[in-house]
């Protein structure tokens, strides 16, 4: 789409027709959004810390090859859902390999502790919620580096709580008296601070899109993950 500005995906697919240096840095930075979610998704299918390290790590070498990045230009779409098809197909071909090398024994698994995870959660649930919070996570980092290059990192710590719309967690008149500015000030740096929080997390959501109208889409998606 001529419209839709250059992203961070676009890179990536730019690495499956050419190697260069900001489409290998463009993948290195997917991989570290999506790090956690994969790992967690191995993790809750019953794979020890170590395994699922291993595999995780394995899988992203994966990604570097050429006709896996070649697939996702075929289908286009969002770059999660691809990629957790992707994962699929990995560990299967992997635990494939694995009973082959034992002659058919049975892999042996290491189940995740309670602690960890809640128990009804199932891995595509958990894949879905780390990435929402990754997600998340990244836009709040990047909102703390832009206060902070302002010098206002303090203002930041204060008000970040108010971008849950949970007024009622420190009222605004507090925050007024701690940040030494009026209440009506602070109402509006907190609507400020939420619009910016919104457009960060538009550009976030569209470096993992390749169509536009898609950003709005993964957006209710991120919002509906974070609830469950």
């Amino acid at each position: 789409m001529p419209t839709f500005p250059t992203t961070r995906l676009s890179l990536v697919l730019a690495a499956a027709r050419v190697a260069d240096a900001k489409s290998a840095e463009a993948l290195a930075e997917l991989c570290q959004i999506y790090w956690q979610p994969l790992y967690m998704f191995v993790r809750r299918l019953g794979y020890s810390h170590e395994e699922a390290q291993d595999l995780t790590q394995g899988f992203i070498v994966r990604l570097l090859e050429k006709d896996v990045l070649n697939a996702f230009q075929q289908v286009r779409g969002r770059f999660r859902s691809f990629l957790l098809a992707s994962l699929k197909n990995f560990l299967a071909n992997e635990r494939d390999a694995e009973r082959r090398l034992k002659r058919g024994g049975a892999a042996e698994s290491h189940p995740i502790s309670q602690t960890e995870l809640a128990d009804v959660a199932t891995p595509e649930r958990i894949f879905e919620k780390q990435w929402a919070l990754a997600l998340v996570n990244r836009v709040v980092s990047k909102l703390r580096g832009e206060f902070e290059r302002e010098g206002k990192g303090e203002r930041f710590e204060k008000l970040r709580g108010c971008l849950t719309g949970d007024d009622a967690r420190l009222p605004y008149r507090q925050i007024a008296r701690q940040l030494e500015m009026s209440e009506g000030a602070v109402k509006v740096a907190v609507h400020r601070l939420r619009r910016r929080f919104h457009e960060t997390l538009r550009e976030e959501i569209s470096m993992t899109v390749t169509e536009e109208r898609k950003i709005s889409e993964e957006i209710r998606h991120l919002m509906a993950a974070l609830q469950n």
